[in-house]
């Protein structure tokens, strides 16, 4: 996937509010240090352009959410987005962040769910272990998750989706649920929101799968 570099992207980042600095620091402390509550924490890991974790956070104002995201001139859509709102979302901030080093900034249980949406799939064999629903990966999620809690996975790549599937049972993992057609199915598809990345590929008559593992 090729990202076209927009420049001052990390300038903004550097200087909003809403982008979290130093994130390593608040490890084990991001509801009181960042929310001021004890509300449940969700993190989207690769939350794009900030579509579908936004529109959860107006939703949930319950509970705090975490955007994080690698790429500076990705991220830099989602905090525009938020500048625009006249009053901005409490519930939620974002890191510029690599998911690889996940367990350096959140403790033991911290989080109470993550969701990995239209992930890139990393399709050399070599760069397995990148790929977000990788065994390596889900071995970091089991860190950070509160014990028995879910990871939320949506693609429209079916080889990385059954990479996925093969993945979670090699990572002592549950495979709570999966579909091959998310928007044909009148249970997970209820309250369904959409990325960006999932209006695209439907609108051009993709299927959506969508798995829950439970860690």
């Amino acid at each position: 996937m090729r990202l076209r570099n927009i420049p001052g992207a990390r300038d903004v980042i550097a200087d909003t509010s809403f982008c979290i600095k130093e994130p390593e620091k608040l490890k084990g402390k991001w509801a009181l240090k960042v929310f001021k509550n004890n509300n449940p924490i969700h993190i989207e890991i690769g939350m794009g352009k900030g579509q579908f974790i936004m529109e959860l956070a107006k939703r949930n104002p319950e509970i705090n959410y975490i955007g994080i995201e690698k790429y500076s001139s990705v991220l830099l859509r989602g905090i525009q987005k938020m500048e625009a709102m006249e009053e901005p979302l409490k519930n939620l901030v974002f890191i510029r962040f690599d998911a690889e080093y996940i367990t350096d900034i959140f403790d033991e249980e911290e989080i109470d769910k993550i969701y990995l949406n239209f992930s890139d799939p990393w399709p050399k064999d070599r760069h397995a272990k990148r790929r977000l629903p990788s065994k390596e990966y889900i071995a970091r999620y089991r860190q950070i998750l509160i014990k028995g809690h879910t990871v939320e996975f949506k693609t429209d790549n079916i080889d990385l989706f059954n990479f996925a599937l093969e993945q979670i049972p090699e990572a002592g993992a549950e495979l709570v649920v999966k579909t091959f057609d998310l928007h044909s199915d009148p249970v997970l598809n209820e309250g369904n929101i959409m990325t960006e990345y999932e209006e695209r590929f439907s609108s051009q008559g993709n299927k959506i799968c969508k798995c829950i593992i439970r860690v």
